[in-house]
């Protein structure tokens, strides 16, 4: 594992615990932003990047979203194969209604995350 998946494991777990209490407590889109957060931070890392998408996927499947569901599941796929020779569109958030070699501005508080973890 990459010193960069070390560092940044933490701050997806936390995004990934905060998707999990959102759906708990019934609100579906804000744990799915929490998703998006927990791909973003993770994206070069492919552990971090396949868990991601995992999770996405078995959120997909609980809000009966079956489109999203098969994106997902691709995107899974992708992930594992892909991430560690470099094919990622930074700030991608992950979901299926964004294209998955779109470019997106990551947010300014994940950039800071991501920054210390490349240090």
């Amino acid at each position: 594992m990459s010193r960069f998946a070390q560092r940044i494991h933490s701050s997806v777990q936390s995004e990934l615990d905060s998707a999990s209490n959102a759906e708990a407590r019934g609100d579906a889109e804000v744990a799915f932003l929490h998703l998006e957060r927990a791909h973003v931070l993770g994206q070069a890392a492919t552990v971090e990047h396949v868990r991601a998408h995992w999770r996405m996927l078995l959120w997909a499947t609980r809000q009966r979203k079956l489109g999203e569901a098969a994106v997902q599941l691709w995107r899974l796929i992708a992930a594992a194969l892909f991430t560690g020779i470099g094919w990622l569109p930074s700030g991608n958030t992950g979901g299926a209604n964004v294209g998955s070699l779109r470019r997106m501005p990551v947010p300014p508080d994940l950039q800071r995350v991501i920054d210390a973890a490349r240090r």
